[in-house]
């Protein structure tokens, strides 16, 4: 499997290594396929066995595995995806990255906006951590109690504001987010998602290429293939303030946009995490809307 960036690659690299990746996880007799005798050269399932559970030739897998059956119908694409036992996720994204083959090369990627209400929104929920993700996992906008919690993007760089790059170059976010690696690795999961609806969008290639550089768990994640979208879930965070807090995390996409992701970071009405969160709150707001008691630094550690 490659760890190379989507700007290193032709178009069908990312197909093609999708596929081999989905194919190295599966063995025979997870695929309810008999055991053949002798060493196995490749992990997981051959392309013939794939064909064979799909219900075409091996000549018509290879040409779709090497991205040239770009014809290819949506019921083959849907027989391949059972045969490799994809998630819903992963099915969409086979047909996403198929379908791209055929789209027109080199299209620029239009600039983001993000409504002045939705920015009016966040600053509303001052009681709720919330902040929203654009391309490429851009903050695009953050509300008090969510910069309070993970860091002050506003304060960055605007290249900086994305939260691949504060999961994976802020030493501070593996200090205060108790479960990093989960956090980092459905960041990833979440980028291979974008990557197969933008393969030409070049802040991506330079944002892959520079994360493939300086993290070695972003190469090894990123050359597994894997994708998610993370609708909801869980979030631990280890704040200097206050300590645990255990929160669940809702996403939602707005309609006219499905490269925007709102976030919201709830707690449990009544808990301690509530208390907390009010306590946190409190503690760091300031007529200006500053972080006095939780100063941020460029590791986004509070201090006092």
């Amino acid at each position: 499997m490659s760890s190379r960036s989507p700007g290193d690659r032709n178009d069908n690299c990312e197909l093609r290594d999708f596929l081999r990746a989905r194919r190295a996880r599966l063995s025979p007799k997870d695929a309810g396929l008999p055991s053949a005798p002798g060493i196995r050269r490749v992990p997981g399932l051959r392309r013939e066995e794939v064909a064979r559970l799909a219900g075409v030739s091996v000549d018509y897998y290879v040409r779709l595995e090497r991205g040239r059956s770009l014809n290819v119908s949506d019921s083959v694409l849907d027989a391949v995806g059972r045969a490799l036992r994809l998630t819903p996720a992963e099915h969409t994204h086979l047909h996403t990255l198929v379908r791209s083959q055929s789209s027109r090369r080199g299209a620029p990627v239009a600039p983001q906006r993000l409504r002045p209400s939705l920015r009016l929104m966040l600053d509303r929920l001052d009681d709720v951590p919330a902040l929203i993700l654009g391309r490429r996992t851009d903050v695009l906008a953050a509300n008090h109690l969510a910069r309070v919690l993970f860091t002050d993007f506003d304060a960055l760089p605007a290249r900086e504001r994305n939260m691949a790059r504060h999961l994976f170059f802020d030493s501070g976010a593996r200090t205060r987010l108790t479960e990093w690696e989960k956090a980092a690795r459905d960041t990833v999961a979440s980028l291979h998602l974008y990557a197969g609806r933008h393969r030409t969008d070049p802040a991506l290639h330079a944002l892959i290429g520079e994360l493939s550089v300086h993290s070695a768990d972003f190469r090894h994640w990123w050359a597994q293939h894997e994708v998610a979208a993370c609708a909801h879930g869980t979030t631990r965070f280890h704040h200097p303030l206050v300590g645990g807090l255990t929160l669940g995390n809702e996403s939602f996409v707005p309609t006219d946009d499905p490269d925007l992701r709102l976030h919201l970071l709830t707690a449990e009405p009544g808990s301690p995490d509530q208390q907390a969160l009010g306590l946190l709150a409190s503690w760091t707001a300031s007529p200006a809307g500053g972080l006095p008691h939780a100063r941020t630094t460029r590791s986004g550690l509070g201090e006092d």
